[in-house]
């Protein structure tokens, strides 16, 4: 399911007054598509939502022009609904829906004490309250037709609270974390048959489960502090770092590529959220690996995306995203795109980030105020543009994968 960071969850609510306990994670779904336009309005495919101190803009995908803007809290964390048009602000009390078309930031919010992660696959969109532990489960093409009411949710509450995350697959079966305010020690799979849920399988060997991606054929890895935990054909398998800390925290994810891009760190202690290292782990041979990057390539969990030919997009620190084969695990091409920059001093803190829709790929540069488009198939910039204010996280109203 996001990045990596230390598992600091106290402290993380105070920023400036706002009581906001957030997660650090990437979007790491599958490469998605955007929804196709509406017939009566133009440049309305797959908009991208920016967020910055207090407000939210929306772009236009092909311009990158300031559509709109919203007041909003403080800081606010984005993530694609899955519906082609909305993108999920987590606030302060819950989960908000940002209509990227009409546009409007709507009133339709699912309430959550601590709002966490967004997960969309298959079809319906997840979310985690790590206040209370409750997953809601919501058909994502339920999202598009919402008005005034909010659609219908499935809920599962975990036994205990705790910073985590849920999916949904194709035949239904949930897989959601286990844990409590201390600890988080694995996952379990269920099936539901009306309102009871039953335990099919379960594993208790990833301390510190953060994070989840799927894979091709649906192989599911969630990040450990040791490794990672991959459920595959109604089974959970270990997978064991070569350190004794070696944290995957995030998993970018291409639907149609076996193989996972995590994100690695193997020094508990280090300062700042700087990695230069990845996780490459292939789900159909069941094989793990971490594959250490040259010097000049440092990212952070917000700095990695899967895109065409299913290539892994790393924004470096050199300001150049690094494309990497994650089937021989050689960076093969490089795009300069932003100045030089230097890590955040926490994880909150605006800093460049990139997503991926297909061929194009959205970059933020905070220190100039601007985000930028960007083909990854030829590394050339399509679009830039200047805000007023100082982009900090970014989503693209992606459709279902």
């Amino acid at each position: 399911m996001t990045p990596l960071r230390p598992d600091r969850l106290a402290g993380l609510a105070a920023l400036a007054g706002v009581s906001l306990l957030v997660t650090a994670c990437a979007s790491g779904g599958s490469v998605l598509q955007a929804a196709a336009p509406q017939p009566s309005s133009t440049n309305t495919e797959g908009r991208v939502a920016v967020s910055y101190e207090g407000g939210l803009a929306v772009l236009d995908a092909t311009t990158l022009e300031v559509v709109t803007t919203f007041d909003a809290e403080e800081f606010t964390r984005l993530n694609a609904a899955g519906d082609g048009q909305h993108v999920v602000v987590t606030t302060s009390d819950g989960f908000q829906l940002l209509d990227t078309l009409t546009p409007e930031l709507t009133s339709l919010k699912y309430a959550a004490t601590t709002p966490g992660h967004v997960v969309r696959h298959a079809g319906r969109t997840v979310l985690f309250d790590d206040g209370t532990g409750k997953t809601s489960i919501i058909e994502t093409a339920d999202l598009a037709k919402a008005t005034d009411v909010l659609p219908p949710a499935q809920t599962y509450t975990s036994e205990a609270a705790h910073h985590g995350v849920s999916i949904v697959l194709e035949n239904g079966t949930l897989l959601t974390t286990v844990g409590d305010e201390a600890t988080r020690t694995g996952a379990v799979a269920l099936t539901s048959a009306g309102d009871q849920w039953d335990e099919i399988a379960s594993n208790s060997q990833c301390p510190g489960i953060h994070g989840e991606g799927t894979a091709a054929d649906e192989a599911v890895i969630f990040g450990c502090e040791n490794g990672a935990l991959l459920f595959k054909d109604g089974k959970f398998q270990k997978f064991t770092a070569p350190d004794t800390y070696g944290r995957m925290g995030n998993a970018y994810v291409s639907g149609t590529s076996p193989i996972v891009v995590g994100d690695y760190k193997d020094d508990p202690d280090a300062e700042g959220y700087l990695l230069n290292a990845v996780t490459l782990i292939d789900t159909a041979k069941s094989e793990y690996e971490v594959v250490r990057l040259p010097q000049n390539v440092q990212y952070t969990f917000r700095d990695v995306a899967r895109g065409p030919d299913d290539l892994a997009y790393i924004l470096s620190t050199d300001g150049s995203i690094h494309v990497l084969d994650p089937e021989t695990g050689k960076l093969v091409n490089e795009f300069p795109v932003v100045d030089a920059w230097e890590g955040p001093v926490e994880w909150q803190d605006a800093h460049p980030a990139i997503i991926a829709n297909g061929d194009i790929a959205y970059v933020t540069e905070p220190a100039k105020k601007a985000v930028h488009a960007v083909d990854l198939k030829t590394g050339e910039k399509t679009a830039s543009v200047t805000l007023d204010q100082t982009p900090n996280e970014i989503a693209a109203a992606l459709g279902t994968d």
